[in-house]
């Protein structure tokens, strides 16, 4: 046997476990690529049945929003009228009703001050009481 037979048969040899191993990676990366469709396979069958329910559920969602759009919408009409009303019954009822109690006031001080003479009170003027320095001392 020659050198160069020698070198052939190495060659050889090379190549045979080159290919055996080409081999054994191809095997392998078709199983992975079976394994890769299947698991593909089983979510698109998993998935298709779940984005008809997001879409039901998107859809059912903005029907909620476009309800609660109006009760909102509804509830800014009510809160405005029942500003005006406030409004209205502030300036209808207030005035009067501030006189009615000044009014009453007004008559329970006069009472109290009816059955116990204040002491040292000066004179009185109808509506008002006169200022101290414009008071007169009496004498006594």
């Amino acid at each position: 046997m020659t050198g160069g037979e020698v070198a052939g048969i190495l060659v050889a040899v090379f190549w045979a476990i080159l290919v055996s191993f080409l081999a054994v990676v191809l095997v392998r990366l078709a199983q992975t690529l079976r394994a890769t469709t299947r698991l593909v396979a089983d979510i698109t069958e998993q998935a298709v049945p779940l984005l008809a329910d997001a879409s039901a559920t998107v859809r059912s969602a903005q029907t909620q929003l476009d309800r609660v759009d109006a009760i909102a919408t509804d509830v800014q009409e009510v809160t405005s009228n029942a500003s005006a009303l406030s409004s209205t019954v502030a300036t209808t009822f207030g005035g009067p009703l501030v006189k009615v109690a000044a009014f009453g006031y007004g008559v329970r001080q006069a009472m109290s001050r009816r059955g116990a003479p204040a002491a040292g009170a000066g004179p009185v003027v109808v509506g008002r009481t006169l200022p101290t320095a414009r008071r007169r001392k009496k004498k006594g």
